[in-house]
């Protein structure tokens, strides 16, 4: 039997009543790995000796009677966590020799449920595309079209997840870094409430790994069923025992419903700021139907819903604001050059992300003084709606695109070019108010892509999504082995 495309909770069945091993599992994965990565790219950083031993190591702990969340599954972790022994370089080549001594927190936490780590997974230059590409480890292709980008910046784990290479990974999310490559490559992902997971040593090479309470930024898991994502879920979540005291385990509420019949649901398929292209509009319409067939309250249209140009605009703001930090002042007063030659009516998001980088501190307040409005107005739309459905970005996986200045790059949306990181707007929906969102498979586009969408939930009620997910799943089918 073939177990590379079985899901992480099968794994852990068969296991159990003896039907596999964990070296032979791990054995597999690695065959797997070796034949095919050649052209997907996606396991940057092989560690496969320590995988072997590691599997030994579970199918003896369950011999012994031991039985842990993930004992003796193979997964993988994205690049930018560290792992001890292994480089963590975020791709950025000054850093390629950068080998941390200690675990990441979620790290740690795998590795005490009892998966097997295969390896890391590969990244974009300091995580900061929709694509995975670097000068150290090469581009990452989607496994479903090589001349495509698997997304970013948790690309490698999406491609790997398709392509078998693992039963799960573990990702991280401040612009749909684990939506959008769920969304290119026909996975699941959840992006958790923010703050719900601990992020320590998932840090740039150069930083020391300290707790950090982030402003956007959260980590998470990735899978290819939605009960996958739950069983992850419940290893990662908690605070950081550094800052907190006390174990990880942390209560979340249940979800709100179980049955679909249930669930009051608001689908969206328009963004005032960018088009949908056709095939991620079919794609939100196959999840509409499927409530609506189902017994759900569907509604399109809410006033409760938060404004979404104002939405996109203040994630701009947030996510942008931090990054010219480190820049030197000349090119700071460059920056103030070009923010005062624009119009004063100009509110395009190429503006907003200009002015976001010479930011004031005052003006930064104000503007996130502003998201606690916005967070409010979701606390009421969730008082009458328990998720909502929406694109993770506009159109499926696109051509890889490498030109070195992204500001320079454009993403075509049904033959009308918008400026690229335009496509950032439905990610940040949930991002700028730190709600919980699951990507989900939603079909597959005319030319035979996948096609996800969002489930975006209540604030620290990240079971309510991911039963939706589950229950959706079984309506109009979930991952699909690439042909």
């Amino acid at each position: 039997m073939e177990w590379s495309f079985q899901s992480a909770e099968e794994l852990v069945a068969a296991l159990c009543a003896g039907a596999v091993t964990s070296v032979e599992l791990t054995d597999e994965a690695i065959a797997r790995i070796e034949r095919d990565d050649e052209v997907i790219n996606a396991i940057c950083v092989p560690d496969f000796d320590r995988a072997r031993a590691a599997a030994r190591r579970a199918d003896q702990a369950r011999a012994r009677g031991e039985d842990r969340p993930l004992l003796g599954v193979p997964v993988t972790v994205k690049e930018s966590y560290n792992i001890a022994g292994l480089p963590t370089t975020w791709g950025m080549p000054p850093h390629r020799d950068h080998v941390p001594g200690e675990d990441a927190v979620q790290v740690s936490r795998l590795k005490a449920a009892g998966a097997v780590v295969l390896g890391k997974t590969n990244v974009p230059l300091g995580l900061q595309d929709i694509q995975s590409f670097n000068e150290i480890y090469g581009t990452t292709t989607n496994p479903w079209d090589r001349g495509r980008t698997a997304g970013g910046s948790s690309g490698g784990s999406a491609a790997a997840l398709a392509s078998g290479f693992g039963a799960l990974s573990i990702g991280s999310d401040i612009a749909g870094s684990l939506r959008t490559p769920a969304h290119f490559c026909g996975v699941y992902a959840h992006k958790p409430s923010l703050g719900l997971a601990a992020c320590r040593g998932m840090v740039p090479p150069a930083e020391p790994a300290l707790p950090a309470d982030l402003d956007l930024a959260v980590v998470g898991p990735m899978a290819r069923t939605a009960r996958d994502l739950a069983l992850l879920l419940d290893v990662m979540a908690g605070p950081d025992p550094l800052t907190s005291g006390v174990a990880h385990r942390l209560a979340l509420p249940p979800a709100r419903h179980e049955r679909l019949g249930d669930f009051r649901v608001l689908v969206l398929d328009e963004h005032p700021l960018i088009a949908t292209g056709s095939a991620v509009r079919a794609g939100v319409d196959r999840v509409a139907a499927a409530l609506v067939d189902g017994g759900a309250r569907v509604a399109r249209h809410s006033p409760l819903l938060p404004d979404l140009t104002e939405a996109a605009t203040l994630y701009m703001q947030l996510l942008i604001s931090g990054s010219p930090a480190r820049f030197p002042v000349e090119t700071l007063e460059q920056l103030r050059t070009r923010v005062a030659g624009l119009s004063a009516d100009d509110r395009s998001l190429d503006a907003v992300r200009l002015r976001a980088m010479v930011l004031s501190h005052g003006d930064w307040l104000a503007a996130s003084n502003r998201r606690e409005v916005h967070r409010h107005g979701w606390r009421r739309l969730f008082a009458e709606f328990d998720a909502v459905v929406c694109p993770i970005t506009p159109t499926p996986a696109f051509p890889h695109d490498h030109h070195p200045n992204p500001l320079d790059r454009r993403v075509d949306v049904d033959g009308v070019e918008y400026p690229y990181f335009d496509q950032l707007v439905w990610a940040g929906l949930a991002t700028m108010p730190g709600l919980p969102a699951t990507a989900v498979p939603a079909g597959r586009s005319p030319e035979g892509l996948p096609v996800g969408v969002q489930l975006i939930g209540p604030m620290f009620e990240d079971r309510t999504p991911l039963r939706l997910a589950e229950l959706l799943e079984r309506e109009i089918g979930g991952f699909r082995k690439p042909e």
